[in-house]
Parts: structure tokens; C-alpha cells; sequence
């Protein structure tokens, strides 16, 4: 059974920084999805197991995926955050290519975080 750990989040103000993290329990495509309230769930980074990136247009240049594969931790830096942000953030993890199912807001993956609540004020 693979199991992921988020951590981070919280409140901060436009134009602040947070950083999430997710631990798997293995070596995995992995990448984080979002919920805004009211709204569908939607696709914002992946990493591939040879750590390739991509990003959703919207956060193209302000966040940053990573993986350290030694700790199997995914992490999202995200600068200069914006009020539109705010949402609740969830770490995927699988054994396909999860940018395949960007599309879908995830639809189809397999394992799932618990969600983070990312909050931007402005």
C-alpha cells in the first residue's frame, strides 16, 4: 500500500512564499493537484522518475517541483503567490505517467495525499 505524507500550507500574503512536501513510500511519477473552492479540481506539476518537469501555465514561473529521490519526498516551492492560489493542494503519486492525466484533475491515479489548504490573502 503506498502511503503519502503532506505537510506545509497554510495562510500567507500575495506575493508570499510557502513550501509543501510529500512523502511517499516508494520511487513514483508524483505531481500536485488543487481545489479551489467551488470549483474542479485541476493539474499543477509533475515530476517524472527522471525528475522532467511541467507545470501548469498558470504557475509557470512561480512555483518549482522537486524530488528528493534518497528521502522519496516530492516538494512545490511556491513564490509569489497569488489570492487565486488559494486552494487545497494534493500530492498524487503512480506507477503511469501522472502528466498524462493533467487533463482529468488527476482522474484515474492511484494514490492520493490527505490535501493541504494553501491560503493567499491580499
Amino acid at each position: 500500500q503506498v502511503q503519502l505524507v503532506q505537510s506545509g500550507g497554510g495562510l500567507v500574503q500575495a506575493g508570499g512564499s510557502l513550501r509543501l512536501s510529500c512523502a511517499a513510500s516508494g520511487h513514483y511519477s508524483m505531481g500536485w493537484f488543487r481545489q479551489a473552492p467551488g470549483k474542479e479540481r485541476e493539474f499543477v506539476a509533475a515530476i517524472s522518475w527522471s525528475d522532467g518537469t511541467y507545470y501548469t501555465d498558470s504557475v509557470k514561473g512561480r512555483f518549482l517541483i522537486s524530488r528528493d529521490n534518497a528521502k522519496n519526498t516530492m516538494y512545490l516551492q511556491m513564490n509569489s503567490l497569488k489570492p487565486e492560489d488559494t486552494a487545497v493542494y494534493y500530492c498524487a503519486a503512480d506507477r503511469t505517467w501522472i502528466y498524462r492525466n493533467r487533463a482529468t484533475g488527476g482522474y484515474g491515479l492511484n494514490y492520493w495525499g490527505k490535501g493541504t489548504l494553501v491560503t493567499v490573502s491580499s
